[in-house]
């Protein structure tokens, strides 16, 4: 059966009940029908007393590797040991899930419900974002149209549209032609899942935190160089007004009736790809293991958890899963597609550099971690064999997730292994010192976490550091915009690569967010869709979906 269909065969515990399981009533909760509802953040009592488990994984192939998976399989294993543990998760984009990639729902008997609705509008947090992101546009190009007051440069302006769909002929276009009162100026839009206003979305602390950071906005530059920030088109209590509801996590549960947490969808591979500072705070003070994950591989959603989620949230990682599974270590030694699941130890020998390249990773940031294999049923007992020599080489715990196949038992011994590494000491510290130069922190980054020798930067990039530095914006952390297929800039470049140059083409300030993000290689902020979207196999027949996954 395919992921959908197992979904249909079980019986969903009406959301009250499942809410009764983290100590919540009736009356805390905004309900969405029988299976979904909102919390208020202020339900939290304020004491973060939970242990925090963040789950990454090494550089995955194009179809994804069940991080989501196992992280929804560990939260259920730590449930079945009578463990009070939440999942803390984030919501999907409908690009990937009418893309190439599917939705971010888990799959097989490890997955969160009603994965149809998670999958497509939900509660409306995304439509929210989008419309507040789109509200600003409108305000930026209103402006312009009765006088330009503020004197705002047409040609300078960086805050832009974005839609949650892949849509790669939105990358660059020309607005404002339908009349000669306009102002036609380009304009660009990027995808919702990587628009500052979902970073703010998801690193806001509460409502007044949320105010100051939309107010910070940078909206560009008037004719004689002046910054501009959105505070002075007086629109931030009109967007607290559209954002008022999402910024309420969202309650759910996984096949086996378990609560899970999922707010927020920032993309990885563009933005700092976690789920909302609000959300995992409030499951550290509803829960005592939270189980939380971070976008692509661990060179990009780890790395940003940890050097940008965890300072701004106050967080303090107690144990981190790498998964793996047989399938991207083939990959990254070059095996095709039509060969990736058939058996290949001598592949998997050669593809455990990624690997290597990972453990090295989260090594720097001295918190205890597990390697987890995310088993399918392709993967021979020789292939896992190889693999956990290997870990056993490199003093590393070594744990086979089957839950997938087998839901929350067949991730028992992964969470058995967790435990014990929430139980040690550890000396988690952030990697990136925010005082260092824009140029130092992002050769930190290249040389300590993707392995490159040097970085070259385009004339566009150098000219937009010195802008930063001259309007006291350099003291942010670093969002790296890259691919996800690989350590470096480059998708073709897999294993560890090392020795090469990282290429910087741009830096954009999101000041609200307080970020910059650097952009490598060909990265676009706008995805496009592949030959044969998903999209072709989905219908609404006799009044099911089918075809989603």
């Amino acid at each position: 059966m395919n992921d959908i269909e197992i979904a249909h065969q079980v019986t969903l515990q009406n959301i009250e009940e499942v809410a009764l399981k983290l100590g919540l009533k009736k009356d805390d909760l905004e309900l969405y029908g029988k299976y979904k509802a909102k919390i208020d953040p202020k339900v939290g009592k304020g004491n973060k007393k939970g242990k925090l488990i963040l789950v990454t994984a090494i550089n995955p192939t194009p179809y994804g590797e069940g991080k989501t998976t196992v992280s929804i399989g560990l939260g259920d294993a730590l449930r079945l040991l009578n463990k009070n543990a939440l999942m803390v998760l984030r919501e999907p984009s409908l690009g990937p899930v009418f893309g190439m990639k599917g939705g971010a729902t888990g799959g097989g008997y490890s997955q969160v419900v009603p994965m149809e609705d998670i999958n497509l509008h939900f509660t409306g947090d995304f439509h929210a974002i989008t419309a507040v992101n789109n509200l600003i546009c409108a305000a930026i190009d209103n402006h312009l149209y009765f006088g330009n007051e503020l004197q705002l440069d047409p040609n300078r302006i960086s805050f832009h549209r974005c839609l949650d769909v892949n849509d790669r002929s939105l990358r660059e276009i020309e607005i404002g032609l339908s009349s000669a009162k306009e102002t036609p100026r380009k304009e660009q839009f990027s995808i919702t899942a990587a628009s500052e206003i979902m970073i703010i979305f998801c690193l806001a602390r509460d409502m007044e935190d949320l105010r100051k950071r939309l107010d910070d906005i940078l909206v560009g530059y008037t004719f004689d160089n002046r910054p501009v920030y959105l505070k002075e088109l007086h629109i931030t209590g009109a967007l607290l007004t559209l954002l008022k509801d999402a910024m309420k996590p969202n309650l759910v549960q996984t096949l086996e009736g378990n609560p899970v947490l999922i707010h927020g969808g920032p993309f990885a591979n563009i933005a700092h790809g976690c789920n909302s500072v609000i959300a995992t705070s409030l499951g550290l003070e509803l829960s005592d293991f939270v189980v939380t994950e971070a976008g692509f591989g661990a060179d990009l959603g780890a790395e940003k958890f940890l050097d940008i989620t965890c300072p701004v949230g106050g967080f303090r990682p107690d144990a981190l899963v790498l998964v793996v599974t047989a399938k991207a270590l083939k990959y990254h030694a070059g095996v095709s597609k039509e060969d990736i699941l058939k058996e290949d130890p001598d592949k998997i020998s050669e593809g455990l550099s990624n690997l290597q390249a990972h453990i090295d990773n989260l090594r720097l940031y001295h918190v205890p971690f597990v390697v987890c294999l995310n088993q399918y049923t392709t993967d021979s007992e020789k292939e896992i064999s190889i693999i956990q020599d290997f870990c056993a080489k490199q003093q590393v715990p070594f744990a086979v997730s089957s839950a997938y196949r087998d839901g929350g038992k067949g991730a028992i011994a992964l969470a058995e292994e967790v435990l014990q590494l929430t139980n040690q000491e550890n000396a988690y510290r952030p990697l990136v010192d925010l005082n260092l130069s824009i140029p130092d922190k992002i050769s930190l980054l290249a040389k300590n976490i993707y392995h490159a020798t040097k970085v070259e930067y385009s004339e566009v990039a150098c000219e937009k550091i010195k802008e930063l530095e001259a309007i006291g914006q350099a003291n942010h952390p670093i969002c790296v915009a890259k691919t996800q297929y690989s350590l470096s800039d480059d998708p073709k470049k897999l294993g560890y690569p090392q020795n090469y140059t990282i290429y910087v083409k741009d830096v954009q300030l999101y000041a609200g967010a307080r970020l910059i993000t650097v952009l490598l290689g060909s990265i676009l902020t706008m995805p496009g869709l592949p030959q044969h979207p998903n999209y072709e196999k989905i219908d609404f027949v006799d009044g099911n979906i089918q075809g989603l996954f």
